[in-house]
């Protein structure tokens, strides 16, 4: 009797995971629906009128304000995500979800440069964690939850389900992937994209007309950009953490920490008329898919974006990382002889693999995004950029397992003492 329950328990925890799962991806597609709504508005809002940019100031004092008023236990944002997956605490306030949603559309409403996947991400999550209660979920179950819900929240705010499937798994520990929860993660990602969808939802589509044949020179191209890429997804992660520490330990209060960042930004943007590098900048990322591009672009979305994250003002990294990426692609295109939009794709992709530590997803992004034609060098540019990223990246709680080369090293270890018997074997 035992071997024949025994026989059937497989299927019942598909069946579990395939309904907690899709409760999960219809909560996040349907919060991320609305998230990507509110954002379209709050970014047509500022582009009709460009005062709104002078009061980013008091709109970061007044988010700070109410972060640290009633969100202290959530402001840890993803951090706190993966915190929770790997040493699981407690359940993480549904607050979080409208916190972060008011606090990134009001970023976004008066020009921070800040990006949108952390709030996607973030409310999947929280939503999920909610389920722990109903259904009164253990530790186990509980961390399978919370990946399953950062992979909705990732899916459906991109439109990449096997990106944010696998995103799910990769982004808690360098060198390692849970694959246990590849069933849920798949199915939540799955079901929110559809639902985002349903809602009305249209991602960009990013053009690319000719993908270069397999080549010699192209593949060592690839490789060449792709250390660029990572080398820029390292400084980015290092220098928003270092600004941030420094802010913290200059200015105390946190309110007024984006106070004061928000009157630099506004300052120099004025000044520059640089309002192009605020926001998402979306347009200037399809633009790099078509023309060649101001060769300072990319550095300057960084210089703005750095300044954001770092004065605490909500939103994300990501997006802002692909602004990077296309951008320093395009401008690298001639001087490696490739294609703008070829190259501004893979660099796209690459500087957030770098950045985030998540080689495997974003080359799955790609694929979705570009199709599969470009899959061998966008796995060639998202590894290469990974393993000269270095073991930071812009989530600080990431573990690190095994690391990045580690392999390489033992490798190199075993072959010298593989030569240094073989030479005493010859001597004697």
């Amino acid at each position: 009797m035992l071997k024949r329950l025994a026989v059937f328990a497989p299927f019942a925890l598909l069946i579990k995971w395939l309904f907690l799962a899709t409760i999960v991806g219809m909560l996040a597609g349907s919060a991320s629906a609305f998230f990507l709504f509110a954002l379209e508005w709050a970014t047509a809002t500022r582009l009709a009128n460009p005062l709104l940019l002078a009061g980013l100031p008091l709109a970061g004092f007044v988010v700070g304000w109410v972060y640290l008023r009633f969100g202290t236990s959530v402001e840890a944002g993803n951090n706190l995500l993966i915190d929770e997956i790997n040493e699981p605490q407690k359940i993480i306030p549904l607050r979080m979800a409208p916190l972060v949603l008011g606090g990134t559309v009001v970023s976004h409403l008066f020009g921070a440069s800040v990006g949108r996947e952390g709030t996607a991400v973030q409310m999947g999550a929280a939503l999920a964690d909610q389920l722990t209660r109903v259904f009164h979920l253990k530790n186990g179950d509980r961390r399978v939850l919370l990946m399953a819900g950062i992979a909705a929240g990732f899916a459906s705010v991109f439109g990449t389900p096997l990106a944010g499937a696998i995103f799910g798994l990769e982004v808690l520990a360098i060198g390692r992937m849970r694959v246990d929860a590849i069933w849920p993660c798949l199915i939540a990602a799955v079901i929110a994209d559809q639902v985002g969808l349903l809602w009305g939802v249209q991602h960009t589509h990013y053009a690319i007309a000719s993908i270069p044949a397999i080549s010699f020179w192209g593949l060592a191209a690839v490789l060449l950009a792709g250390a660029i890429f990572g080398l820029t997804a390292r400084c980015f992660a290092n220098t928003t953490h270092w600004l941030a520490a420094r802010l913290k330990k200059v200015i105390h209060y946190p309110p007024l920490r984006l106070f004061i960042g928000g009157v630099l930004i506004a300052a120099v943007a004025y000044a520059l008329s640089a309002e192009r590098y605020l926001g998402l900048g979306v347009p200037t990322i399809v633009q790099s898919f078509q023309h060649p591009m101001a060769h300072y672009d990319f550095a300057a979305k960084f210089a703005f974006t750095v300044a954001s994250l770092a004065s605490g003002f909500k939103g994300g990294e990501v997006t802002p990382l692909f602004y990077i990426g296309a951008t320093l692609g395009n401008v690298l295109a001639p001087w490696l002889n490739l294609p703008f939009a070829f190259l501004a794709g893979l660099g796209f992709v690459a500087v957030f693999a770098g950045a985030a530590n998540t080689p495997i997803t974003s080359t799955l992004m790609a694929i979705e995004m570009f199709g599969a034609e470009i899959g061998v060098y966008a796995a060639l540019a998202c590894v290469i950029s990974y393993l000269c990223s270095g073991h930071t990246g812009i989530y600080r709680s990431q573990r690190v397992v095994y690391g990045k080369h580690q392999a390489l090293l033992e490798g190199i270890k075993l072959s010298e003492i593989a030569a240094y018997y073989a030479s005493k074997k010859t001597k004697s």
